[in-house]
């Protein structure tokens, strides 16, 4: 994949490369204009004519990074470096590496950035995964993938399939002005309408309506039919930043919105959230409409392009755009996000660890889990973007650079086990935690395996596709957890167990915990009492002599009759909770007390808050 497509064929920044010398000033004009293609011919000359300085190589390297050509940018890259050679270049060197399948050399580069800035997150990311390859390598196959037929010898990529017409941009179009990024004519939509039986392609042809003098990049559909969002240029909005010194104008990706009108596309119209400054591009609309996928570097972003998201309104506006945070985003390029009809978010990273470039994960935003990579042979060494999948048809598609350029293809679901790998550390000060309990539950709450961590702190579980598990952690002196994750499509789930450590104050007469809340006229153990009663547990486990008295109460509304019987049923949840989680129904006993005893006496004129705080169980020692 060209750099161009990373952010759909635009600038996002104004690139200020300060010229090394008089003599660079022609290339540097050409590479700040984007032109790489004669900017890399003209940094050539001058090595051609004896000029090696680490300036010119690095910027002949860029050219070629940047028209995603890693063999030659590999090659200018490693004649540039000196011994004051500064921490970026031996990252671009290292993923260079990595890209062309040299992943030993590759980590030997990233040790250098690591030790060069140890606190930065991608030198962090890399130490904490020193195995990473050997684990990627070793995952299941997901999917099949082939190549499709329709794919031609120029740039063909980010393909979705409605129905049975399958949209994708192309630069196939020799009639269109040729990009000087990467020496290509400007991108276009297209369309191919797809054959079930016999499961062929026809001759893609030009999208009707949404194709205009700039670039057109990918779109995404209404299930209705009726809306399309598209990427196209700033140019459409004459939204754009000058140089008056270089005469050029420097523009933005958009995003754009176009209604169906008898298969006709009217009222194209710019989003609300489109910028000059920034880019905003690859949009995917959830199954429902309500809610819009999109990779922008706006006010906001963690670093480079993130995952972003906005609300669609029943009225055709738009929500305050959400930045998905770092679970998804990193500093580095996160795009191309496709959210499927089952919630699902499939996206590209090239912050996260892979195999490579761009790589394709997986990440459920309704389940606390980190984000999953595909493994081979979604992913390769090279770029991997544009994911889309339908479960139900359990097919989808996924462009990818691997043959050299950009290209499609089919994905096919292939049926096999994922895994689960819980890691359980210290919430605290983040020390990992070995010989912790860890217990895996169905959806049925039947357990299915038992486990300890083991000195990484980490317990792995072979899991069927498509289900729900429940992992159950606990360790003495810590809050046990409970923690839910749906093993989708096969990979590997990781799950971060965060135990809190038990730090409980104790008394001559009582022992004192966070209040244990209940809800208005309810008994139920809450969550959160369930955490604080978790601590009572174990200082009964650590002193078998130890025996409790539970006093519960409620707020002052109601009869005293009532709030008795209520205070009661309090008490006996109370202390059954305690028995099941295995304290001896001998050291604990328990009592309500109604509204005998209110932590604030305010009765008639009691907030909400009062009354909840009144609402209670306290815990006295009485051996």
């Amino acid at each position: 994949m060209k750099k161009y497509t990373t952010i759909l064929f635009f600038v996002f920044s104004s690139m200020a490369i300060l010229a090394q010398s008089k003599q660079t000033r022609s290339a540097d004009n050409l590479f700040d204009s984007y032109d790489y293609v004669k900017a890399a011919d003209a940094y050539k000359l001058l090595v051609e004519k004896g000029n090696n300085d680490s300036y010119v190589l690095k910027q002949l390297g860029a050219c070629y990074y940047y028209m995603n050509n890693t063999a030659e940018a590999e090659k200018w890259y490693a004649q540039a470096f000196t011994s004051k050679e500064d921490a970026d270049t031996y990252y671009r060197y290292a993923q260079l590496l990595k890209s062309n399948g040299k992943y030993a050399e590759s980590d030997r580069e990233m040790k250098v950035f690591a030790a060069m800035r140890p606190n930065d997150p991608r030198a962090i990311e890399f130490i904490k995964n020193p195995d990473y390859l050997s684990k990627l390598s070793a995952q299941e196959k997901l999917f099949d993938l082939n190549k499709l037929e329709f794919n031609s010898d120029k740039s063909d990529f980010g393909a979705i399939q409605y129905n049975n017409v399958v949209y994708f941009a192309s630069s196939r179009n020799e009639s269109r002005k040729i990009y000087g990024w990467n020496n290509e004519p400007f991108l276009d939509i297209y369309q191919s309408n797809f054959e079930e039986e016999g499961a062929t392609y026809s001759k893609p042809t030009l999208m009707s309506g949404l194709n205009s003098v700039y670039h057109e990049g990918p779109l995404t559909m209404t299930r209705d039919g009726k809306t399309v969002y598209f990427s196209s240029e700033s140019f459409n909005e004459k939204m754009f930043e000058k140089n008056k010194a270089r005469k050029v104008k420097y523009g933005q990706v958009n995003l754009f919105k176009a209604s169906n009108d008898n298969g006709k596309w009217i009222n194209i119209m710019p989003l609300p959230f489109n910028g000059k400054s920034y880019s905003v591009s690859n949009p995917s609309i959830s199954k429902d409409g309500s809610t819009l996928y999109f990779a922008s570097n706006m006010p906001g972003s963690i670093g480079g392009l993130d995952i972003w998201r906005a609300s669609v309104n029943a009225d055709g506006s738009f929500g305050t755009p959400m930045n998905l945070g770092d679970k998804v985003n990193t500093t580095e390029d996160e795009s191309f996000p496709f959210i499927s009809d089952e919630g699902v978010l499939y996206f590209s990273s090239k912050g996260l660890t892979g195999l490579g470039g761009f790589d394709v994960f997986s990440f459920n935003p309704d389940i606390m889990q980190l984000a999953s990579n595909l493994g081979k042979p979604v992913n390769s060494e090279k770029d991997d973007f544009a994911f889309t999948f339908n479960k139900k048809d359990k097919k989808g598609y996924i462009s990818s650079n691997r043959s050299g350029r950009d290209q499609i293809y089919s994905s096919v679901v292939v049926i096999g086990n994922g895994q689960i790998r819980a890691i359980v550390s210290n919430s605290v000060n983040g020390n990992i935690l070995d010989n912790a309990r860890v217990a895996i539950f169905d959806a049925d709450k039947k357990q299915l395996d038992r486990q300890l961590s083991n000195p990484k702190g980490e317990v792995i579980y072979s899991a069927k596709n498509d289900r729900s598990y429940l992992v159950e952690v606990g360790k003495d002196g810590y809050v046990s957890k409970s923690l839910p994750v749906t093993v989708i499509n096969g990979g590997e789930f990781v799950v971060e167990a965060k135990l809190d450590p038990i730090n409980v104050v104790v008394t001559e007469s009582e022992i004192i915990l966070n209040p244990i809340y209940f809800d208005y006229d309810k008994s139920d153990i809450t969550t959160l009492a369930a955490t604080e009663l978790d601590k009572l547990v174990y200082m009964m486990s650590q002193n078998s002599s130890l025996k409790i008295y539970v006093k519960s109460h409620t707020d002052s509304r109601g009869t005293d009759d009532y709030n008795m019987k209520l205070s009661e049923r309090r008490a006996k949840s109370t202390v059954n909770y305690l028995v099941y989680k295995g304290v001896s129904p001998e050291n604990i006993s328990g009592k309500g007390f109604g509204k005998s005893e209110l932590k604030i006496d305010c009765h008639s004129k009691c907030s909400d808050e009062d009354h909840a705080v009144n609402r209670r169980s306290e815990f006295m020692i009485i051996k």
